[in-house]
């Protein structure tokens, strides 16, 4: 462990963490792909975040997913985050895997995550057999193209009319995916929907990991979702920073969260999300991974997918920029 005296927080372990610790900046490592223990207990620097390319960005464009790997390559992204219906769509018009797997390392680009909509959270369980069943496809379509992360959002107990979930049976399903990515190869977040019924704050996902007690548990944040369902920014502030491998970077307008919807988000800096203050968490708790640019603006799908890919690139560095 390692000491900070003024403006820095102690930094505190998982064990800790997971033990209810009190306190302050949280450092430590957390899963076999986290930093080494004696680097996480650190504040990560501006220089150890990598810059990645949600597809969602550009979705409206309707380009192949071969595309748009090229498109971020030459724009000047580390990493990209497709969504498995694009891989899937690949495949279906004749594509290979390998193929893909192939065009992402030449042009030295990353997978850092994958967006899929697997139903492995649900009561009903014959549907969440199915769910995971589909989680498991997903997971080796990821693995095949040099993946090793896939989101896992509250898909199917997200609407307005589902049942409200216990957060200890969110638990052990959690638990029973992470297995099931250990045996892929492929991590899954746990990511937070801001609108959803279930899992819909930072504090809810917080406690299921705890309740997990998982060396391979994990977050996937985003800042619209986060205010979207009335997160507290500020947590962040309170987790390992291993415990975020990827999180998602966007903005949103200053209106009530209830009123915003996918749509509204807008570039890092173009909106109300206090942008700089939770990079500066991130930065403070240790974090060493990548900040992807999730947005689903209409009016940026009309544009140029060259233009939006550089001006969100633009923005994000800008952002981090001025973390000094």
């Amino acid at each position: 462990m390692q000491q900070h005296t003024g403006s820095q927080s102690r930094t505190i372990g998982r064990r800790e963490w997971l033990a209810g610790a009190a306190g302050a900046v949280v450092a430590a490592a957390l899963g076999r792909i986290a930093p080494a223990a004696d680097e996480a207990s650190a504040p990560s620097r501006p220089e150890d975040f990598r810059f990645c390319l949600n597809t969602s960005c550009i979705r409206g464009q309707k380009r192949p997913l071969a595309d748009e790997i090229a498109l971020a390559a030459d724009v000047g992204y580390d990493g990209i985050e497709p969504w498995i219906g694009e891989i899937q769509q690949h495949v279906a018009a004749g594509g290979s895997l390998d193929d893909l797997r192939r065009q992402v390392a030449d042009s030295g680009l990353k997978v850092e995550s994958a967006i899929g909509f697997a139903r492995w959270i649900v009561d009903d369980e014959a549907e969440r057999k199915k769910g995971i069943d589909q989680l498991k496809r997903d997971m080796e379509l990821v693995r095949a193209i040099g993946g090793t992360r896939i989101a896992a959002p509250p898909v199917g107990a997200h609407g307005k009319d589902a049942a409200e979930l216990d957060l200890s049976a969110v638990a052990d399903r959690y638990e029973a995916i992470l297995e099931l990515g250990r045996e892929t190869g492929v991590t899954p977040q746990l990511e937070i929907w801001g609108p959803s019924k279930n899992l819909f704050r930072l504090d809810q996902a917080v406690e299921v990991l705890k309740r997990c007690d998982d060396p391979d548990a994990c977050l996937l944040p985003d800042i619209y979702h986060m205010y979207r369902g009335g997160s507290d920014f500020a947590q962040l502030s309170t987790l390992p920073g291993g415990m975020i491998h990827v999180f998602h970077v966007n903005d949103y307008p200053a209106r009530p969260r209830e009123e915003l919807n996918d749509s509204d988000r807008v570039y890092p800096g173009d909106g109300d999300a206090p942008v700089t203050e939770i990079l500066r968490m991130l930065q403070k708790i240790g974090f060493r991974g990548a900040l992807s640019l999730e947005l689903f603006n209409r009016d940026y799908w009309q544009q140029d997918p060259r233009t939006v890919a550089e001006t969100g690139l633009k923005k994000m560095k800008a952002a981090v920029a001025s973390l000094g």
